[in-house]
């Protein structure tokens, strides 16, 4: 019976004895094998009773199986959940309440304080790093065919939950469409196929690692090194036999703080990719100049997969993230009114295309203020459009500061501060003020071994900013707050520096 994603993604490759997925232990598993893997899974999810709909929660180590576990869901017709693999009892307590799952997959060292959480309708199952629990032991006993459950493009595929650093964590609704039109549009972009070797050191509980990484992999039948993490050694031992790499700009920053980078290294390589938080422009040039590769920069978020990339082909600009792509539709509109803006303003970064979600989970006001009628999704990012129609992020709606009744745009002070030789990176926010409304205070990180003073940046960025714009207060930190995809916590920071 026909299952949109799993028809286009895994179904192909029942036949398939290409490698798929190489750990860190150094065993392959074939594309073949994953998907008998994915069958006994799937064996395992409805005699757990799971039923068409139902939501699997997974907060399990990065491993072969559990990229399984996520193929045995669509299989199954259930909707697939992954967690961050940090969050804690206390947290997970308000995912598990709101998804209402039907099982939950986890660690085996996690599983009596899972089962405290647990539904009394539902069931936990334990998947280890080590690669063995109950739901490997289930598995390796249950059949590798399985009747594949009907699912169409506009059926639940997954619940992917936003980072939550402000407010209530959103569960964000990807239907079977939205997933596979993203692959099929990055595959594209990219020119992603069968003779590539992906590097993949990110997590699979995020939309980066897991829909773009795997989903393109899958779709295009490429060759994925499938790391547990990051760690620069295993990433330089990989780049000789590798040709694609997708990953977050402090896996460039750690790789250009090593000697061994070069261009001799990189010379298999065909592309890397960055994203899920601002590449600077000094990274940018620096990689190129080390290694003769344009880091390509895109941009997407929980709610829409991806919705631009610089050019395979092309100018890749440092500090934008290039042009919509195939099918999607993005417009730059007046944040009070909903109006479009001429090109080169400031404003309001819409998008609508397949790829754009069906709604929040249990959420319907929220989904009706985010998502227009005219099925434009309201990003909450600040951007603009230059004359060819490239984008580029200015920042988050909530970190406009408005001091004096004027608008500052952090990324724009940001930038004038990164410029200045010894600083490494910074981040500006706007903390209450009784007179102005809002004034602007940086944290600045200092590269090793300099000897710049807050006075020293002061100046500088006094020769290229606005009185208005410059920030009122300067503080000199040994690393910003981020989250686990590595994006800047300012929230974090007006709370710990709040007058």
């Amino acid at each position: 019976m026909a299952n949109t994603l799993y028809d286009a993604l895994i179904a192909p490759h029942r036949h398939n004895d290409a490698p798929f997925l190489t750990g860190d232990d150094g065993r392959t598993m074939s594309y073949a094998d994953f998907v008998r893997r994915a069958a006994q899974i799937a064996h395992v999810l409805v005699a757990a009773g799971v039923q068409l709909g139902d939501r699997v929660v997974a907060q399990v180590p990065k491993t072969t199986d559990a990229v399984a576990l996520y193929a045995a869901c669509l299989q199954s017709g259930a909707v697939y959940l992954p967690l961050n693999t940090g969050y804690t009892k206390a947290e997970l307590g308000y995912f598990i309440t709101d998804a209402a799952p039907r099982v939950i997959i986890c660690d085996s060292k996690d599983h009596a304080a899972l089962q405290t959480l647990c539904p009394a309708d539902a069931s936990v199952l334990t998947l280890g790093a080590d690669g063995q629990g109950s739901l490997v032991t289930a598995a390796d006993a249950a059949s590798d065919e399985f009747a594949t459950v009907a699912r169409g493009p506009d059926d639940l595929a997954g619940l992917l939950y936003t980072s939550g650093t402000t407010g209530r964590s959103k569960g964000a609704m990807m239907s079977h469409r939205n997933l596979l039109s993203n692959a099929a549009a990055l595959v594209d972009r990219w020119q992603i196929t069968a003779r590539d070797r992906l590097i993949h050191a990110l997590p699979i509980f995020h939309t980066h690692g897991l829909f773009v990484a795997l989903n393109t992999s899958l779709l295009a039948g490429a060759e994925v090194r499938f790391m547990a993490g990051f760690q620069p050694d295993a990433v330089i031992a990989e780049l000789p036999q590798s040709t694609l790499m997708m990953g977050v700009p402090t896996f460039y920053t750690r790789l250009l703080a090593d000697v061994r980078l070069t261009p001799d290294l990189c010379s298999t390589m065909r592309l890397f990719i960055s994203g899920s938080a601002p590449l600077l422009a000094e990274t940018h040039d620096a990689f190129h100049a080390r290694t003769g590769h344009k880091i390509l920069e895109r941009y997407g978020m929980t709610e829409t997969n991806m919705i631009t990339s610089n050019p395979y082909a092309g100018d890749r600009v440092a500090g934008t993230v290039g042009f919509p792509l195939t099918g999607t539709e993005v417009v730059i509109t007046d944040p009070a009114s909903g109006a479009p803006l001429p090109q080169g303003e400031i404003g309001m970064i819409e998008v609508r295309g397949p790829n754009v979600f069906s709604g929040y989970w249990n959420m319907p006001d929220k989904t009706r203020e985010d998502l227009r009628d005219t099925g434009f999704f309201i990003t909450g990012d600040l951007g603009v459009a230059d004359a060819e129609g490239r984008i580029s992020i200015v920042g988050r709606m909530k970190d406009l500061i408005i001091a004096g009744g004027y608008n500052i745009y952090p990324k724009e002070v940001e930038d004038a501060i990164n410029a200045i030789d010894g600083v490494l990176e910074s981040a500006v926010f706007g903390v209450p003020d009784p007179d102005l409304g809002e004034q602007v205070i940086a944290a600045v990180v200092l590269e090793g071994g300099s000897v710049l003073t807050v006075a020293d940046i002061a100046a500088g960025v006094a020769s290229g900013l606005a009185r208005f714009k410059q920030p009122r207060h300067y503080v000199v930190l040994d690393a910003l707050p981020r989250n686990t995809m590595g994006k800047v916590q300012k929230n974090v920071l007006r709370a710990d520096y709040r007058p």
